[in-house]
């Protein structure tokens, strides 16, 4: 197994110590909303950003046991690589053989460390987040802005019925008859200037 840092013109950054383990996390992402009088329901958004994330060193001499190739780089000098990869605005692409990892990716988090009797090498932890065109394809090819729906925004109506007063929709609809003027001051365009006249058919915003 190799793992490499494409980015550029043909330039890549190869790891000369392969890790012990490396983690891939998946989640599905989801929004949770609580609608009135109903409770706490889950809305499926899609997969999540994927993350990989890994731990090695840089040994300051080569040491076939363990080095990947014999002309390693100097410590140094690979932290200042690693170094801009995160404080770059464009993805690399990390490319790890034998497990099918092949994605774009921003590092996101790096640190290191010096350990005691061992002068020169540098231990990391690297996590990554794969990157994705905000852009999705629609038909034929056609670029189309991606979009996302936000529950939380969409307003609940209330249609007056035969009888009903605002006192009533309000007990009814927000728990309270006292909340009365909360739905008022969102219809008070429909209503008019009256909150003791409403009509059956009206359609009321009720406040959120």
């Amino acid at each position: 197994m190799d793992i490499y840092l494409f980015y550029g013109y043909k330039k890549n950054f190869r790891f000369p110590v392969n890790p012990e383990e490396i983690h891939f996390s998946r989640s599905k992402g989801y929004e949770t909303v609580n609608m009135l009088q109903h409770g706490e329901f889950d809305f499926a958004q899609g997969d999540k950003i994927k993350e990989i994330t890994f731990s090695s060193f840089f040994p300051k001499k080569y040491d076939p046991s363990y080095c990947r190739f014999s002309k390693i780089p100097d410590p140094m000098a690979a932290v200042n690589v690693l170094n801009r990869f995160l404080v770059s605005a464009e993805p690399v692409r990390l490319v790890i053989s034998h497990t099918g990892i092949n994605v774009p990716v921003y590092l996101i988090s790096y640190n290191s460390s010096f350990r005691g009797g061992e002068p020169g090498d540098i231990y990391f932890e690297l996590t990554f987040r794969t990157w994705r065109d905000a852009k999705l394809q629609g038909e034929g090819g056609t670029a189309i802005k991606a979009s996302r729906s936000d529950l939380r925004t969409a307003s609940k109506t209330y249609t007056v019925k035969s009888g009903d007063s605002l006192h009533k929709i309000a007990k009814l609809e927000l728990g309270s008859g006292e909340k009365w003027q909360l739905i008022y001051a969102a219809n008070k365009s429909v209503i008019g200037s009256n909150p003791n006249v409403i009509k059956p058919g009206q359609r009321l915003v009720m406040p959120s």
